[in-house]
């Protein structure tokens, strides 16, 4: 429907309550006059675009796991027909069945700390292997690291591009996105060959929300696209999970706002699995271990979970230069903590 210029859907849908896409492209222009359509509408539905079919077709065709979905197919997921906005085709690459588990979205900022990427990354993982699908938007940051920790939970995962198929966005992530394809699933509402316009991003929220029973955000400024997707869920009348940060973090405030307006805190992948309980989902049993207190290396006290800067940490500390470095080194080398070139960052503590 998109070859139909300036048809917008609440149109589109009145017409699909009366007619199937084939019968429309099957009647006359006074019939589809009592419409009210425009006459270049109206042109549109009497001589489409064949060239623009064909190469769609073609592209289904060219691979095994290409799939066309429209509206009325039977594989289109019942939760996206729910949505104020439903897509009227859908393009998938990978496995179709990935669509019929249940599905946690997954979002957050792009350019995150280290500590989001490893909770968005280990939450990923967990909810994977406890038996959900996690979908996402394949952007750098959150959504990245959500799809690898998927992969190597289970595999199930989605990503929900703004791009067409044929044009992987960003293109850092052509790797993932084929293992993906592999193992999970790509989908797109665009043309296989759509390049990546700015607003084809906000757009894609509502699917990814819309394919979801819940929404996690992880790290997100008050600002954050995010929060479209938060708001969208909301809409949809989905459930809305965020993952609390430092107040200091202002790529938490986002996640410490939702908090307060009422999305669920998580701390874990379990605080979202007990919302489900009819899913008969079983707990996340492979959570990480913190070492025991008595283990715990002093140092750790005067690192923040955020950005804590060298100078910092050695006034708290005490310590001479030398032997500060040297402890640093050992915690990092141990994967408490990482290192950024303006401090540190505690991972574990």
């Amino acid at each position: 429907m998109d070859a139909i210029p300036s048809l917008q859907k609440r149109k589109i849908f009145t017409l699909l309550s009366h007619y199937s896409i084939e019968q429309l492209f099957s009647l006359n222009a006074e019939q589809l006059a009592k419409h009210k359509l425009k006459p270049e509408q109206i042109n549109a539905f009497l001589a489409p675009n064949s060239t623009h079919i064909t190469h769609c077709l073609e592209w289904q065709e060219s691979a095994a796991d290409n799939h066309i979905i429209s509206y009325g197919d039977p594989r289109y997921p019942a939760l996206l027909k729910q949505i104020t906005s439903p897509p009227l085709l859908l393009y998938a690459q990978g496995d179709l069945s990935r669509l019929e588990a249940s599905q946690i979205a997954i979002v957050g900022s792009r350019s995150c700390t280290p500590y989001g990427q490893q909770k968005a990354h280990d939450l990923g993982k967990h909810l994977a292997q406890a038996g959900f699908t996690v979908t996402s938007g394949l952007a750098i940051g959150v959504d990245g690291m959500a799809h690898q920790g998927a992969l190597k939970g289970s595999g199930s995962t989605i990503a929900v591009l703004g791009t067409g198929l044929n044009n992987i966005y960003p293109r850092r992530h052509v790797k993932i996105a084929s293992e993906i394809r592999e193992k999970g699933l790509l989908l797109s509402e665009f043309w296989p060959n759509a390049p990546a316009y700015p607003s084809n991003f906000p757009r894609r929220n509502r699917i990814i929300s819309g394919l979801s029973i819940g929404t996690l955000v992880i790290e997100a400024s008050l600002r954050s696209g995010s929060l479209i997707t938060a708001r969208y869920a909301l809409e949809q009348n989905r459930d809305v999970f965020a993952l609390p940060g430092s107040v200091d973090n202002p790529q938490a405030c986002g996640c410490l706002k939702l908090i307060q307006q009422g999305a669920k805190l998580v701390l874990d992948a379990n605080d979202i699995i007990t919302e489900y309980p009819e899913l008969n989902i079983s707990e996340a049993i492979h959570q990480k271990q913190h070492k025991p207190t008595k283990n715990k290396h002093f140092l750790l006290d005067m690192i923040d979970y955020h950005l804590t800067s060298f100078d910092t940490i050695l006034a708290r500390s005490g310590l001479d230069v030398v032997t500060l470095q040297n402890e640093l080194i050992e915690l990092e080398i141990n994967g408490i903590i990482i290192a950024q070139p303006q401090g540190y960052i505690k991972l574990e503590g």
